[in-house]
């Protein structure tokens, strides 16, 4: 197929996002990008009986958020153009496409979660506001929503910024959920009745430790996911005498996150080994153990189905995100049920995308990364137009062996991607994970990625003055950051997609529910370390830019707000330095809409190439 072709398949090759199985195990719902303009939400038999259900269809971004509790429902959330201030609506199954609202159109709140107690008529979530005086505030506090009278009833009330989703038990008494109010570092776990008469912590690791907590299917019991200096474990509370017993304990076991479905005794747990997803089966009660034999790329256990089977999130660089129905013990593909029916939606095949190679080097200080290297397709005779490196968000993240769009589209254009998982990068241990904070952003993760450029040039895969970088959030202040510090030799051009400029501006603009995750990182707030949010702000090093810079922003972005591109654009100017901007109006946080990629991606292609050109 021709380029343009190829694009075009990319543009409507499905993704899926957060997938659930309703609690009756008869249905499973999810997000589902590029299928229209917008994201939107869909639900299938988890017997494979029927195709998806398409449950929204609207001008703005959807997501699936919660089912029901007596499964006849979903709750699904919007925003305006990505602002993020999203409104509550539920679909029922048997009337798909029509959206009931829950919550007021954009709020002047962030609304976290939401779900639907069992009488039907209250609504629970976390908002930073005060319903008593109708203003924004800064902390979280979970509501009870009487969506029969409207009234908003503040059952938990945390002293300090922070982003707790409540979850409500199966039985409808209590919610869990978690504080920051000791650490910007760590979170406790705490537990309200649904009058919000007794509210009070159940567990506490220390003040920077962070711990959770997931109901059972019981209702009666907590599953506590706790970090320790070295490892995750896992215990059981018993909300009945206040109980604590510890069920895995391992620091062999790079525990990710866990899933606790409300129709089993089983609970999902993921590990992830050098960046590669490993999920089980384990019931820790009984502390018996399932797990599935290895398949090729990953597959992720989602919730169990009516009649036996579990539903499974099967992906890799060649596979597209696929529901399946699997027997636990019994994981061959060639036996697994699609429900998704990924391949009925895409022209493209397995051929048609490049494998992700395990790429790892040293660092400057001996520590090992590992990345992901996609080689070039289409170069005049194997030679690659040059070398882009795509580097994740987060940085409290990690890049899978999966389908990224973007990055297809680089290799196919004749570029080759390196995709690091570089210090501060979740997937291999909670030491790899928190090392960034010893630097701060800015810090030797950055390093990391300018030694991953290094080992390609050395093993002959890149060219010096053919390299570029680009990536979205964190990526995008990486981007910010090598093209203000990197030498023009190792990198030539950079694209930072929704990235920090001035880490000040930044903390001063954002979410506040987001602004104890910069302190955390940074070791404290710009007014305690001043001196680290300056050195660490790219905007404040833009006369050393050798390299071309392209700057792209979504405008409604209240994460990494446009004021950090109005700040450096401004500094850019005074220090004479040429940039081009590209703006999108209907974007937030990432530019996720098919429209605005396939505007955005030749673009990007295009200008890498002018920039390797002009080095010669």
């Amino acid at each position: 197929m021709t380029p343009e072709q190829y694009l075009d398949a990319l543009m409507t090759l499905p993704a899926i996002y957060g997938p659930k199985v309703s609690p009756d195990g008869r249905y499973v719902a999810w997000t589902w990008i590029r299928t229209a303009p917008t994201t939107e939400v869909y639900a299938a038999p988890t017997d494979g009986s029927a195709a998806p259900i398409r449950l929204t269809d609207t001008p703005e971004n959807t997501f699936f958020v919660s089912w029901t509790p007596d499964s006849r429902a979903v709750l699904v959330e919007q925003d305006k153009n990505g602002n993020e201030r999203a409104q509550l609506f539920r679909v029922d199954l048997d009337a798909p496409l029509t959206l009931k609202p829950l919550t007021e159109e954009d709020p002047k709140f962030y609304l976290r979660g939401g779900r639907l107690h069992p009488n039907g008529k209250w609504l629970f979530y976390g908002a930073n506001f005060d319903a008593a005086t109708g203003q924004e505030i800064e902390q979280t506090w979970v509501y009870r929503h009487d969506l029969e009278t409207g009234e908003r009833v503040a059952i938990a009330r945390p002293e300090k910024a922070g982003w707790p989703i409540p979850a409500l038990n199966s039985t409808g008494t209590h919610v869990i959920y978690s504080r920051k109010d000791l650490h910007p570092s760590g979170s406790q776990v705490w537990l309200v009745d649904v009058e919000g008469q007794s509210d009070r912590e159940i567990y506490n690791a220390g003040a920077d430790v962070k711990a959770f907590g997931s109901w059972l299917s019981d209702g009666i019991h907590v599953l506590i996911q706790a970090e320790t200096p070295t490892h995750t474990r896992l215990g059981v509370y018993d909300t009945r005498d206040g109980g604590l017993k510890w069920a895995i304990d391992d620091p062999k076991r790079n525990i990710e996150y866990v899933y606790t479905p409300e129709n089993s005794s089983w609970i999902v747990v993921v590990e992830v080994q050098a960046a590669r997803l490993i999920s089980y089966l384990f019931n820790p009660l009984s502390l018996e153990e399932q797990r599935p034999d290895p398949v090729p790329g990953n597959l992720l256990l989602v919730g169990p189905a009516a009649g036996g089977d579990w539903v499974a999130l099967h992906f890799s660089s060649a596979q597209p995100h696929d529901l399946v129905r699997v027997a636990v013990l019994d994981t061959k593909v060639e036996n697994f049920a699609s429900l998704s029916r990924v391949w009925e939606r895409t022209s493209l095949t397995a051929g048609d995308f490049t494998r992700a190679e395990d790429f790892r080097w040293k660092a400057a200080d001996d520590l090992e990364i590992q990345g992901w290297l996609y080689r070039a397709q289409g170069g005049a005779q194997g030679a690659a137009r040059g070398t882009i490196v795509y580097v994740h968000g987060g940085p409290t993240a990690h890049s899978l062996d999966a389908i990224n769009n973007q990055i297809q589209f680089f290799v196919r254009q004749g570029f080759n991607v390196l995709d690091p998982n570089y210090r501060g990068s979740t997937g291999f241990n909670l030491q790899f994970r928190d090392s960034i904070k010893e630097d701060g952003w800015g810090g030797r993760e950055q390093d990391d990625i300018r030694a991953g450029i290094e080992a390609l040039i050395e093993a002959g895969i890149a060219q010096r003055g053919k390299v570029g970088i680009t990536g979205t959030s964190y990526g995008g202040y990486s981007s910010w950051h090598a093209i203000t510090h990197f030498p023009v030799d190792v990198l030539a051009a950079s694209a930072p997609v929704c990235g920090m400029t001035d880490l000040v501006i930044d903390y001063q603009t954002t979410r506040p529910d987001l602004r104890p995750y910069s302190e955390e990182m940074m070791g404290g707030t710009p007014d305690q370390v001043p001196q680290k949010y300056h050195d660490r702000s790219p905007v404040n090093f833009v006369r050393e830019i050798k390299g071309r810079l392209l700057i792209i922003q979504g405008m409604q972005d209240p994460n990494v707000t446009p004021e950090n591109v109005n700040t450096v654009t401004q500094a850019l100017q005074e220090a004479g330095v040429e940039y081009e901007i590209v703006a999108f109006d209907d974007e937030g946080h990432g530019i996720i809409k098919p429209k605005n990629q396939r505007a955005l991606y030749p673009q990007l292609a295009q200008f890498f190439a002018t920039a390797f050109d002009s080095q010669g």
